[in-house]
């Protein structure tokens, strides 16, 4: 029996692991971490990679460590801050955030509590719990922490989405099959938040006078995706006096900058579009039409703008329903365990959902509040399942 199986190996199940063997509560060998994929923090690079993502959206003290300053120290390895951050909030490159978390992954030899498989199901037992994979096979743990996000949960709008299944040469940016280095010509970005803008700079730069970005609103521009003040006590405190999940939620919604943009993406776009390398346009799509020539028609009746296109990216999120289908559904039923209306858990302050049984990441959000799927959200996600386990086991 393990002493903690994570499912979840991205940033939010990585990050949980470190604090436990950070703060001694368990070494590497008696932790398993269950993902599809080949390697820790794989989806994470394939993602921040494709779009060309030079430096994170978030300051230098956000990473995996339970050291605050482990980001800092290890930037100096290789220039300091002129180097390797950017802007007042000292943003890390992401090349740099990265060694990084090869570095921690290496120290604390996570990669032997590696696990590829497909979580299938959770029964409980006497003591703790049983995971199985879609394999057959089941690991045993006295704790488990559900750090399941929802990056498989990729949202395409319906009205491009039914062009799609038709044939339209329609992709989401984080489609796996997706090759964007394929793409030479007649390129369209949908979406005005930091992916696309990402997306568009990359596409625009390699492919320049090719690319159209369009988005339904004027840019929203936001060093973060919510005030920091979620980070600490002055929005927290009321937020977590609220006993009705359906006002967190509300709350979560409002304080959330979505589709919003750093000040210096939004100095690059416009620059770009000033040397007509990339094309910006504000549309509402209320027709979407495939053409006799392989093109895709997109209509904005209200505004009279008609706009062709060979390949579309959408670069529009992701579907916010409950992480985790149909095995944790029927774990939620098999054991009544709490959730808002919203579908999401309800959890106590350390996180604990059931018996020995933890969240973080998108599944924290109602106890977290909106950073919950961030960076920070992961670190504070680890400091309150370490914190209460400390305090509970001394």
């Amino acid at each position: 029996m393990k002493e903690w199986v994570i499912v979840g190996g991205g940033i939010q199940g990585i990050t949980v692991a470190i604090h436990l063997i950070e703060k001694n509560i368990a070494k590497a060998t008696n932790i398993a971490i269950i993902d599809p994929h080949d390697q820790p923090l794989e989806k994470w690079k394939r993602m921040t990679t494709r779009i060309g993502m030079p430096y994170l959206r978030s300051p230098f003290v956000h990473h995996l460590s339970s050291s605050p300053f482990s980001l800092d120290q290890f930037g100096k390895k290789f220039g300091g801050r002129s180097k390797m951050f950017l802007g007042r909030y000292h943003r890390p490159k992401l090349s740099l955030f990265n060694e990084h978390c090869e570095e921690l992954l290496e120290h604390h030899r996570l990669k032997e509590s590696w696990v590829k498989g497909h979580v299938n199901g959770l029964k409980k037992l006497p003591k703790g719990w049983s995971i199985s994979l879609e394999t057959g096979r089941s690991i045993h743990a006295k704790h488990v922490v559900l750090a399941i996000g929802l990056s498989h949960q990729l949202y395409i709008p319906d009205i491009l989405l039914n062009e799609k299944k038709k044939g339209a040469r329609i992709s989401h940016i984080f489609e796996d099959q997706l090759n964007i280095n394929k793409l030479h010509s007649q390129i369209t970005v949908i979406g005005g938040g930091i992916t696309a803008a990402h997306t568009a700079i990359t596409l625009s730069e390699r492919c320049p006078g090719q690319v159209t970005m369009i988005k339904r609103h004027p840019f929203r521009v936001h060093s973060f995706d919510s005030d920091p003040g979620w980070l600490g006590p002055k929005y927290m405190t009321s937020f977590s006096k609220l006993t009705d999940y359906s006002e967190r939620r509300a709350c979560i919604h409002l304080a959330r900058h979505r589709g919003s943009i750093t000040r210096e993406l939004h100095l690059k776009l416009q620059k770009l579009s000033n040397n007509h390398k990339l094309k910006i346009k504000t549309m509402d799509m209320s027709q979407v039409s495939s053409e006799k020539d392989g093109s895709t028609l997109l209509i904005d009746e209200q505004r009279q703008i008609r706009h062709k296109t060979k390949n579309i990216i959408c670069c529009t999120g992701f579907s916010p329903s409950q992480p985790g289908g149909r095995w944790l559904k029927a774990v939620i039923q098999t054991y009544s365990l709490p959730c808002s209306q919203c579908g999401y858990p309800i959890v106590d302050r350390s996180l604990m959902w059931e018996d020995h049984l933890y969240v973080s990441g998108a599944l924290a959000e109602l106890e977290i509040g909106p950073t919950a799927r961030n960076i920070s959200g992961a670190q504070k996600a680890a400091q309150r399942i370490t914190s209460s386990y400390t305090a509970t086991s001394s």
